[in-house]
């Protein structure tokens, strides 16, 4: 098995395994981040250019370092390999630069837009981005066409990751969506404004990694930081059941399937599932959902400890209070 060293870090892994895969399976803040990379989907990556690393050595056989920044989620692993992500200055600079490059034509409306809170974007920008846009042209604009009545897209939001698009080709029985044109013209679009209602067609919704595919069922509905995730489940002929439902009290706001820690689905579900279940009867509750401390969802799910170390709950709903040490 070949070994590689990404900052210092250094860990075998099997043949055939990118530089990305390989950062995750140390985990930490040597993971590059991965807008357009989905491990659950065939040749995703390489688009946007996020996960950039610097390869300072090659290989044991070709010790010489590769000429410029790789996309890590392309790039395979080779023996003896050494790789910065966080620890080369120039390649955060570079970084740098390929946000600044996704945010030219990005509106900033995270104020009403329902990714906010779940946004990889938001988080890229606030890491990388600069305070003001030195982009002096105007921002390129889109028609709004109608996808379906449960799919909202928002064209200007789009950074053309092309996720959806495969979600389209490997997941749903048919595709009648994909990217338009080229360059700085690109759109994703429908065949002569075709509905998109595929029964698996919601997953291009949990994939995207920008607001520009949302649910209009939760549309302006909630803030996600304001309901509660409860993992449940049903017996569903078409898909595995398994779900994340966002819930206020008893009424379920929206269902999503569930995720790993890298924002991934792990399940695909069912439309049957995501947008039509919306009763709490139809559904067997496994408990609070898992959530990231770090994230913004947490906010007054978990339980604190007073002085005194006796708990304090919140003063929101019980339900996310059990993820205490999650």
């Amino acid at each position: 098995m070949p070994k590689v060293t990404i900052d210092g870090h250094t860990i075998e892994v099997p043949e055939g395994t990118t530089i990305l895969n390989a950062a995750r399976m140390i985990g930490g803040d040597v993971v590059p981040p991965a807008m357009c990379y989905y491990s659950k989907l065939k040749t995703s990556g390489g688009y946007c250019r996020t996960c950039l690393v610097k390869v300072t050595k090659g290989s044991e056989k070709d010790p010489r370092p590769m000429p410029k920044p790789v996309a890590s989620c392309r790039t395979t692993v080779m023996d003896g390999m050494e790789v910065q992500n966080k620890t080369a200055p120039d390649l955060v600079e570079a970084r740098r630069g390929v946000v600044e490059f996704l945010l030219c034509n990005h509106p900033l409306d995270c104020p009403i837009c329902d990714q906010a809170g779940e946004c990889s974007l938001q988080d890229l920008a606030y890491e990388h981005g600069l305070a003001k846009t030195r982009y002096e042209f105007s921002r390129r604009t889109f028609e709004q066409i109608d996808i379906g009545d449960k799919i909202k897209l928002h064209m200007t939001r789009c950074i053309l990751c092309y996720r959806c698009v495969k979600v389209a080709d490997q997941v749903t029985d048919k595709r009648v969506h994909g990217v338009m044109n080229r360059g700085d013209v690109g759109e994703i679009s429908t065949y002569i404004q075709n509905a998109i209602d595929n029964d698996f067609s919601g997953n291009m919704i949990d994939v995207c990694p920008v607001g520009a595919l949302t649910d209009r069922t939760f549309r302006f509905k909630s803030r996600v930081w304001y309901v509660n995730p409860v993992d449940a489940h049903r017996d569903c002929p078409k898909c595995s059941g398994k779900v994340t439902m966002w819930m206020k009290g008893n009424e379920i706001y929206r269902v999503t399937a569930r995720k790993d820690k890298y924002n991934e689905v792990i399940d695909w579900i069912c439309n049957d599932c995501r947008f039509e279940k919306k009763e709490v009867s139809d559904w067997k509750i496994d408990g609070p959902a898992k959530i990231d401390k770090t994230s913004v969802i947490s906010q007054n799910h978990y339980t604190v400890k007073a002085p005194s170390h006796k708990p304090m709950l919140n003063s929101v709903n019980m339900v996310g209070s059990k993820q205490i040490g999650e």
